[in-house]
């Protein structure tokens, strides 16, 4: 659900600054030498602890703890190999467990702040969850974290079942988890904000392997990330690396956050929902009508807040208020999108004009405009 539309009324003057305060903060923020950094690590990812330390600006360390659920303990096989294999299994998951434990004993002795996360899997949402808090048994003041790699597939846990997942944590240790995931699946949570009234509000760590991503926030009802993974395997290699981190190999995945040392440690561990942006009653407006809205509302309001598909068929000359004429068709398939695209539109459209952005209404097979 799109819920920035009316934001950008009250002020343009102030929506347009907002592309340019605090746009630090969105590209490669990771180069200012003041900004603390937190390292994340899966158990084969091995770690020279006394190298690690001796790079100040690394404030915390988030260790993996469980992945969906845990192989089963007794292997009611009767084959011979099927039955080792399933022992061999619990083994090594009752090793990553030792290993977290080890870890987080190191860490916090080294003064460290921890964390652990949980990597979703399609599945019961709350048996995993209470998978995460027996393998973790996370302290109050040591993070935690919901990994949402993806939205779709056969593998990876739905929103719907992270939303689950989220409240049960709330049920069993009063506090809410991180949401860890990329930029897709956030677009698409901001997005269907409604359906997803939790996850939609949990503070946000966020993963992109890019140096700017000015224009990408605010995005829903997160205004900013806690946490940025900018620097993993995706984008590290032994030649080129944006961040390296000593006593650990190139490709361990590197964190930047928006605070100092000093900061970061106070804030930790991020406990808490973000406050929900108010929703105002839509205005409608006649299907088909053609609305003007400056460029740099549209990126920042609804491209990069709603994840709502952009398709360009002109260009021209842009100035600084991205005055170009540029036709975007903004394709809706249900009501409530429908709604939410032409509130924006009515909100913004007495602000300027350089993009004509067209919300279609559709029934099934037919589309009317």
């Amino acid at each position: 659900m799109i819920r920035t539309g009316l934001y950008s009324l009250i002020c343009l003057i102030s929506c347009v600054a907002s592309a340019h305060v605090g746009a630090e903060e969105f590209n490669a923020p990771w180069k200012d030498k003041t900004r603390a950094l937190v390292i994340d690590a899966y158990e084969q990812n091995p770690i020279d602890w006394d190298k690690l330390v001796l790079d100040k600006r690394i404030v915390g360390f988030i260790g993996k703890a469980s992945d969906g659920m845990p192989p089963p303990y007794r292997c009611k096989t009767k084959n011979a190999t099927e039955k080792e294999l399933c022992r061999k299994t619990f083994r090594n998951y009752w090793l990553k467990k030792e290993l977290y434990k080890t870890r987080r004993t190191i860490a916090k002795a080294l003064g460290l702040k921890w964390g652990a996360y949980h990597l979703g899997r399609r599945g019961d949402p709350v048996s995993q969850a209470n998978h995460f808090i027996d393998f973790a048994d996370p302290a109050p003041d040591e993070v935690i974290v919901l990994d949402v790699e993806h939205s779709t597939g056969e593998e990876w846990i739905t929103l719907r079942e992270a939303e689950q997942f989220a409240r049960h944590l709330k049920h069993r240790l009063d506090r809410y988890p991180l949401l860890y995931t990329n930029n897709h699946t956030a677009k698409e949570i901001a997005a269907n904000a409604a359906d997803y009234p939790i996850l939609s509000r949990l503070k946000l760590w966020y993963a992109r392997y890019r140096e700017d991503i000015a224009g990408v926030f605010p995005m829903g009802n997160w205004e900013r990330y806690v946490l940025w993974q900018f620097s993993s395997n995706v984008n590290c290699n032994l030649k080129n690396c944006p961040y390296r981190v000593p006593g650990a190999p190139h490709n361990i995945d590197v964190n930047v956050s928006n605070l100092n040392a000093g900061e970061l440690r106070a804030a930790w561990p991020f406990d808490g929902l973000l406050p929900e942006k108010p929703v105002t009653e839509p205005t409608m407006i006649a299907k088909g009508e053609t609305v003007t809205i400056p460029k740099i509302l549209i990126d920042q309001q609804i491209y990069g807040t709603a994840a709502l598909n952009r398709r360009r068929t002109d260009r021209g000359p842009e100035n600084s208020l991205g005055s170009s004429r540029t036709n975007w068709n903004v394709p809706n398939n249900t009501e409530k999108q429908w709604l939410r695209c032409r509130e924006i539109a009515d909100s913004l459209h007495r602000n300027g004009s350089s993009l004509n952005v067209l919300c279609k209404r559709s029934y099934g097979l037919k589309t009317l405009q």
